[in-house]
Formats: structure tokens, C-alpha cells, sequence
């Protein structure tokens, strides 16, 4: 076995989702998967197909309707044009369109910087891919924004890829368009290249989204990840998709074409019927996201959990350094002590330390028990450490 493979850590949020599994009684509030059921018209273009027979394979870049569906929604939601035949592939969810955007820009060395806490499968990609991960801390009193001045300072002759994520996973952090505008000045001055994961984008509860690629002259620079996972609650489908130039598109479908051939066409014919006619439920969905938001940010602050208030995603991320424990100390002991699953913040990157995740893609009576829980946790354990520093 490869050295790198053998050094390279199991994903910590699985490891929490893995022990929570097979206990009982345990609220999840762990793993990114919405609690809701894919809207039924979507599922009811899968069974559809199947009942016509479409098994097939596809076109490697995907079915020509959903890569023009694809299009149209990238300009109705940002004014954003891509050729559907040259510049868009539909891949199996948006893992592997950031897997095959990396193997295909990296050469060995070539420095990737990654604003931290991350998504867990950044850095482990870019490993694989023969990169060099560079992180860059992003702190709680800038909100986990990146700002422009750390960019800048990271970067070094080796620097060829910006990976970022906003709305973030796990901060649950947002990006305005004059902060992005600031962080695409940087961009152009250093000629890199930028991997803008968008998954999150319909999960933005105050202003609109703002698309990297859609910033003045980003968009021949900009490799757009986004899919159908998070807000059309289709997880398990694995649809998502790429829009990047055309160079750099035809580079990621030789990828594409011998490590997956193509997406799945049932899912691809359910990801059709959901750009053409799942709006409403997306915002439905946001609607109901965005009061866990504020019923699981007040809870956590009652309890005595300080949390930043997320502005995207559906994640939350308090702090839990008034427990004096290390995040995986927390969660293994949550998790024992009360049955609540909730993933360690250094699973994120060593800046994650000292805070968790959690997720509020869960209804609102496990949100609600899930505080109870916490809250009791929190007292035995702060009132514990109290005795003991007294003692000292």
C-alpha cells in the first residue's frame, strides 16, 4: 500500500455517524442529510423512467436536457452563461466533481489553500490528487470569513488552487459580494485558479447567494461545484455537477469518463424534473431550516455553549472550550452520556478544535430533545470541572 494512503485519516465526521449507528435511543444531529423525503414529483420522474426503460448509460457529461436545465438555472439564479456541450458535466454528486477538478489542474507540489475549518474531504483530495494542502485559519470574531490580507499572505510561488466553501460546512459562514470581490482581487494578482463549492448556495437565509464565477472576471478562472444534495434534499442520489471553461472541463471529463463513465440516469432524469419544477420546494425547505437555525443557536447559547450564528448551510458551530475537553473528548462523552451524536470541529482542521457540529437538518422535537440533553451534559460537567479547580 501506498504510504500517503496509509497515512491518510478515516473522515471524522463517518467515525461519529459509524458509533451513533449502532447504539439505541441516540439523536443524530451528526451527518449533513436532511430530515425530509425527497419532494415526491422528483422521485415520481425517477419511477417514470424506470417504467420507460431509461437504464441506460448516458452521454459521459450527462444527459443533454439536464446539462441545459444546468445552464439555465446558473443564469436565472446568477446571470451566469455556460455553453451546455463544452462546459458543463454531470457528475456523481459534488465530491467527485471537486475529486476530478483537482486530479486534473495538480501537478505534484502544487499547493492548494484551503480556508479552514473545511469540508473533511478537501485535504484528503488534494493528497490524492499529488497536492499540498495549505490551510488558512479562519476565526470566530471575522465570522470564518476569509479575509483577503491571510489569502495573500499564504500565498507562495507553489500556490495554484483557492478551495472554498460558502456557504460553509461546517460554520455555517456566508461571503457578501464586496468580501468575495476582495478575495477575487487577490485572485487575479496571483493567477489561481479557484474551486468554488456551492452546494449550500439555496441554503442562504439573509440576502441572496452571490456565485464566484459570477464576479467580474472569475468565471474563466472558476471551477463552479454544486449539486442536488442539500437543497432539494436528494442526498442519496448523487447528482451534482461542474461549470467551468472549457479547457479545463474537457480535462475533467477524461476523468470522469474512466473512473465513472456517467451519472446515473435515473437520477439524472429526477435532477431534470427538479430544476424545472422544484423551486417552491426549496424554499419550502429553507423555510423550515431557517427556524431550526434560530431554535437550535438560541438553545445552544442558553445552555452555555457561546455559537456564532450561521447565515447558510444547516450547520451550527458552537464552542465548547468551557468544558475545558478537547472536541473529541466532548463528543465521545456526549455521545455515551446522553446519546446525542454531534462531530468534533477538528475533523474540520486543527482550527475546529475547541468547537463541534451540529446539525439542524433534524426535526424540531430531535433538535429540542437534543438541547435537553446537551444542557444536562454542560452542567454536570462545568459544574464538575469548577469542584475540581476549587479543590486545586
Amino acid at each position: 500500500m501506498k504510504k500517503s494512503m496509509e497515512e491518510l485519516p478515516y473522515s471524522g465526521i463517518r467515525k461519529f455517524f459509524d458509533l451513533a449507528s449502532g447504539m439505541r435511543g441516540v439523536i443524530s444531529l451528526g451527518v449533513g442529510e436532511p430530515d425530509f423525503v425527497t419532494p415526491w414529483h422528483i422521485r415520481e420522474a425517477s419511477v417514470y423512467s424506470l417504467e420507460k426503460g431509461y437504464t441506460n448509460y448516458t452521454s459521459n457529461c450527462g444527459l443533454e436536457e439536464l446539462r441545459r436545465e444546468i445552464c439555465r438555472y446558473l443564469f436565472r439564479k446568477f446571470q451566469l452563461e455556460y455553453d451546455y456541450s463544452r462546459e458543463i458535466i454531470v457528475t456523481v454528486g459534488a465530491s467527485e466533481a471537486i475529486d476530478i477538478a483537482l486530479r486534473c489542474v495538480l501537478e505534484p507540489g502544487d499547493e492548494v489553500i484551503i480556508p479552514e475549518p473545511c469540508f473533511v474531504s478537501y485535504k484528503p483530495c488534494t493528497v490524492m490528487a499529488g497536492g499540498v494542502p495549505k490551510s488558512i485559519f479562519t476565526r470566530e470574531a471575522d465570522h470564518f470569513k476569509l479575509r483577503p490580507e491571510d489569502l495573500e499572505k499564504a500565498i507562495t510561488p507553489r500556490s495554484k488552487v483557492l478551495l472554498m466553501c460558502y456557504p460553509n460546512n461546517p460554520t455555517g459562514a456566508v461571503m457578501i459580494g464586496k468580501e468575495l470581490q476582495a478575495i477575487a482581487q487577490v485572485v487575479e494578482r496571483y493567477d489561481l485558479l479557484v474551486i468554488s463549492d456551492e452546494i449550500y448556495s439555496e441554503l442562504t437565509y439573509e440576502g441572496e447567494h452571490v456565485s464566484f464565477a459570477s464576479l467580474p472576471g472569475m468565471k474563466e478562472r472558476t471551477v463552479l461545484v454544486n449539486g442536488f444534495s442539500k437543497s432539494f434534499a436528494m442526498t442519496g442520489w448523487r447528482i451534482g455537477y461542474t461549470a467551468a471553461p472549457e479547457d479545463i472541463t474537457a480535462a475533467m471529463l477524461k476523468i470522469h469518463q474512466y473512473t465513472i463513465m456517467c451519472a446515473p440516469i435515473m437520477g439524472q432524469m429526477a435532477a431534470i424534473e427538479a430544476l424545472k419544477n422544484g423551486e417552491g420546494e426549496i424554499k419550502r425547505m429553507a423555510g423550515q431550516y431557517d427556524q431550526r437555525r434560530n431554535l437550535i443557536v438560541n438553545g445552544l447559547n442558553q445552555i452555555g455553549l457561546p455559537c456564532f450564528e450561521p447565515r447558510g448551510a444547516f450547520y451550527a458551530f458552537p464552542s465548547i472550550k468551557l468544558t475545558g475537553m478537547s472536541s473529541q473528548e466532548f463528543c465521545e462523552k456526549l455521545l455515551k452520556e446522553e446519546k446525542v451524536a454531534v462531530v468534533p470541529g477538528d475533523a474540520f482542521g486543527e482550527s475546529g478544535e475547541g468547537y463541534v457540529r451540529c446539525s439542524y437538518a433534524a426535526s424540531v422535537e430531535q433538535i429540542t430533545e437534543a438541547l435537553n440533553r446537551m444542557e444536562k451534559f454542560v452542567e454536570r460537567h462545568v459544574k464538575k470541572r469548577k469542584t475540581v479547580y476549587a479543590v486545586r
